[in-house]
């Protein structure tokens, strides 16, 4: 059974490795370079110095995947708007561990007041964009030709669902 809980640094390795395989694999992310180990340090440590939640997804001691959010954007306008961030392992895909991290993210933006949460999502990624169809986020936004990787252009897709 997959169990939703708050992150630690103990789980970074596992975060790791699931991150760079979104890198490596996918156009989940829009970064060409892998990331070491202090990379994700760094960022657990921002996001929950921050206040953000970073949750895991694990069945017994194994992690299948991770999810956070953060601002939007960094002006004082969008302070009651977040982005999410899921990430699940390839061999875990498709049995609820990204719809319960997703879950998880939008009551923890509730507990913290916000308003509006976003997802930006690789035009060509139908499965995260079903996930988070299912849980009432709308599109609201494609933008052509936004992003590059793998040597093609991206389209990036801007969905969001009213929290309160």
């Amino acid at each position: 059974m997959t169990t939703i809980r708050p992150a630690t640094e103990a789980d970074l390795s596992a975060i790791l490795a699931i991150y760079n395989d979104a890198v490596v694999n996918t156009a989940a992310i829009w970064n060409d370079d892998i990331v070491d180990l202090d990379n994700r340090v760094a960022w657990f440590r921002t996001r929950t110095g921050q206040g953000f939640p970073v949750l895991v997804a694990v069945e017994g001691d194994r992690v299948l995947g991770y999810a956070s959010y953060g601002d939007f954007r960094a002006f004082q306008g969008y302070r009651l708007t977040v982005e999410n961030s899921i990430y699940v392992a390839g061999d875990a895909r498709g049995k609820g561990a990204g719809s319960a991290l997703l879950a998880a993210l939008v009551d923890a933006a509730r507990a913290q007041g916000k308003h509006m949460m976003v997802a930006g999502i690789e035009a060509g990624n139908d499965v995260s964009l079903r996930l988070h169809a299912k849980q009432g986020f709308i599109e609201t936004a494609r933008m052509p030709e936004l992003g590059f990787k793998f040597g093609r252009y991206l389209d990036l897709v801007f969905l969001q669902k009213t929290l309160d």
